[in-house]
């Protein structure tokens, strides 16, 4: 099975795809949330290398969030586009499955900066996912007594790794691979928290 995997949920770039296990991929470590202008450009550069088109594709993958909010409905969007006008099949994973692949995920509190010293967070045990949260570095800290920490930028005194994003996006594809559907429906934003706007609403 082949399949092209996008990742718009922060400032980064990933756009990756297998064919038949040969994994090829283009990674734009600051596009300055500028998705928009940048990812057919980026799709269409990873197809000349590869030598395919779209058409050839079985699956196509959306990372669904957390994170940007515009970023993730871009990514989303795109995917859903690609799959109505090709007949193809979805997928989606979380950015927070993109951190923890790169573990065992066996006790891991995945983290995804959410500034101010807030995070968007999700603890895997035994590989599974728990309910996503929006918690404070001091949540964070308390929580480190117990899981193993993993995060997408460093965090002072519990964090000081670099995570492969790409590595991560094709672990979690791979192991997920097998619930991708014709359900275009089902591919939907991961929203831990409501947007500054939505809350300004309620104001």
């Amino acid at each position: 099975m082949s399949y092209l995997a996008i990742d718009t949920s922060s400032s980064y770039l990933t756009v990756a795809c297998d064919v038949n296990g040969e994994k090829k991929y283009k990674f734009l470590p600051n596009c300055n949330l500028s998705h928009s202008v940048v990812l057919n450009k980026t799709i269409q550069d990873l197809l000349n290398e590869c030598g395919k088109t779209l058409a050839d594709f079985d699956t196509f993958v959306a990372v669904t969030g957390a994170g940007s909010f515009t970023g993730i409905r871009i990514g989303v969007s795109t995917v859903k586009a690609f799959t109505y006008a090709l007949n193809k099949k979805t997928l989606g994973v979380t950015k927070f499955d993109v951190l923890a692949y790169n573990t065992d995920r066996k006790k891991v509190l995945a983290l995804i900066d959410a500034k101010n010293f807030n995070y968007y967070s999700q603890k895997f045990v035994d590989g599974v996912p728990q309910k996503a949260e929006f918690i404070n570095l001091e949540k964070v800290k308390e929580l480190s007594k117990e899981y193993k920490i993993v995060a997408d930028k460093h965090i002072d005194g519990l964090f000081d790794e670099d995570i492969d994003l790409v590595k991560g996006l094709y672990n979690a594809v791979d192991d997920n691979l097998n619930k991708a559907t014709y359900d275009r429906e089902t591919l939907i934003p991961l929203y831990v928290k409501k947007s500054q706007a939505e809350e300004n609403e309620k104001c």
